[in-house]
């Protein structure tokens, strides 16, 4: 069982690392879901031994992306590529909540032979099972889903229902919520490979930086105790 920990800045990165996490999504601004990581993130996470996967989202609020800003990720993919990670995540949907299959066939054709998952854009679905055979027939490895609830705790019985949708050919990785307190549960219920966690501590931030509209009141930072004890608890399994 592996355990992908969610990070948005270097030191996350090295401290989910160092603590035993398995993979890292690496992005920026985890306070709006998670950007596109800046080209020096990625070149530095070039360097460790565990693989990265990219986030590639160009921006805040819904995933129904216009060409320019689907050119844009691209660019991004063939960066995180050339910066040698091991994947990327991905998503785009269409105004009625259906995934993109146009942009994401081009965004899938620009990783390559590089590991891609499409991220929660497919939490937003109208029908899961037919998303999951467009992700199929794109060839993704994966689908990080919370069963399109708040969490993937609450998604559970929905997580289930994918994961036979899926029928093994494709990964279904559950994320959101998830905790060393509440995994077990999870797990008991959903037949998966990996999970993942942001594995986070919340850090007040200054109250000018704050009044100044600099960043929000908290700031959700990589807990190593928390990757420690998550991972502990999915072995224990």
């Amino acid at each position: 069982m592996k355990l992908e920990v969610c990070v948005d800045s270097v030191e996350g990165m090295n401290i989910a690392a160092a603590a035993g996490g398995d993979r890292i999504e690496l992005c920026s601004s985890l306070e709006v879901g998670g950007l596109t990581p800046s080209l020096g993130q990625m070149t530095r996470a070039s360097d460790l031994e565990l693989p990265v996967h990219a986030l590639i989202r160009t921006r805040a609020g819904d995933f129904c992306f216009s060409d320019n800003e689907v050119a844009t990720m691209i660019t991004d993919i063939i960066a995180a590529r050339a910066s040698g990670l091991a994947g990327v995540v991905i998503g785009a949907a269409l105004p009625d909540g259906r995934l993109d299959r146009e942009a994401l066939a081009r965004m899938r054709a620009a990783a390559a032979d590089m590991s891609v998952t499409l991220h929660r854009v497919f939490d937003l679905v109208p029908d899961f099972a037919e998303a999951v055979e467009t992700a199929v027939a794109l060839g993704f490895d994966r689908i990080l889903t919370s069963g399109g609830a708040v969490g993937a705790p609450q998604g559970a019985a929905a997580i289930a229902e994918i994961c036979g949708h899926a029928a093994g050919r494709i990964g279904i990785l559950p994320g959101a919520g998830i905790t060393s307190a509440n995994v077990a549960a999870l797990l008991a219920r959903v037949s998966v490979q990996e999970v993942h966690s942001a594995c986070g501590r919340t850090r007040q931030m200054p109250a000018r930086a704050v009044e100044m509209e600099f960043c929000h009141g908290e700031r959700l930072e990589t807990d190593a105790e928390e990757v420690r004890a998550l991972k502990a608890a999915i072995s224990a399994r």
